[in-house]
């Protein structure tokens, strides 16, 4: 494929994706930043192993359960001596001053601001008429009520045209 810095590589593509007849699932928003964090924590701030897969501490030795992705994930069941257990479980424990969640790519925070200016000019994007004042986060100008949940701030940026093709 050409590049898509190339005008009418970046047209052919978008060409495509007018053509394929979407299905949008919308599901409603979070219940704040504190479910919002809730949901992440899940999966960023939990353990090694979970309480309910150990199932027993008998004379010295661990019993855990564990899955065999290589024979179509099967749960088995594995006892290792107590230190052993507690030498590999030590193995997930990161040093002082390391970080499990680091942003990568374009949003990394030490290049965020000139990847981001990057990306708007090969999107040929502007930047968007309204900001945060910086302290109450408020939008500032252009902005209206979310149609949707009323709560919100809604923002029009940019509009895209896109000719939508009716394939039946």
């Amino acid at each position: 494929m050409k590049s898509l810095s190339e005008p009418a590589a970046f047209q052919a593509l978008c060409d495509q994706a007018a053509a394929i007849d979407w299905v949008v699932h919308v599901k409603p928003p979070f219940g704040g930043p504190r479910r919002v964090l809730k949901y992440l924590a899940r999966y960023t701030h939990r353990g090694a192993i979970s309480n309910h897969r150990l199932r027993a501490l008998e004379d010295g030795y661990v019993s855990f359960e564990w899955k065999d992705y290589a024979h179509r994930a099967r749960t088995k069941l594995m006892t290792l001596d107590a230190v052993e257990f507690l030498r590999r479980f030590l193995l997930h424990v990161l040093p002082t001053g390391l970080v499990r969640i680091r942003q990568f790519g374009f949003l990394a925070n030490r290049v965020r601001k000139s990847k981001l200016d990057l990306c708007r000019t090969l999107l040929a994007a502007r930047l968007p008429a309204a900001h945060s004042d910086g302290e109450t986060g408020e939008v500032t100008e252009n902005a209206q009520p979310c149609p949707i949940c009323k709560r919100g701030r809604l923002l029009l940026i940019d509009f895209i045209a896109v000719a939508l093709i009716n394939t039946s």
